[in-house]
């Protein structure tokens, strides 16, 4: 696994070189979330599509 550093080098490289700070911000951003949602796949903190469908389905009944 890499390191945040590491992580943060790859998207910084992959910027073009006249980006904004907004961008860059944004993909550090859309990064985090990612692994975020990795690590809970993991761990079994998630929900099925279908589960959720159900759940919401039913409650607007």
């Amino acid at each position: 696994m890499s390191s945040v550093k590491d992580s943060l080098r790859n998207i910084v490289d992959q910027l073009p070189d006249e980006c904004t700070w907004d961008e860059v911000m944004d993909r550090i951003y859309v990064r985090q979330k990612i692994e975020s949602g990795l690590a809970d796949e993991s761990a079994g903190r998630t929900v099925s599509h279908d589960e959720v469908f159900r759940k919401y389905q039913s409650d607007a009944s």
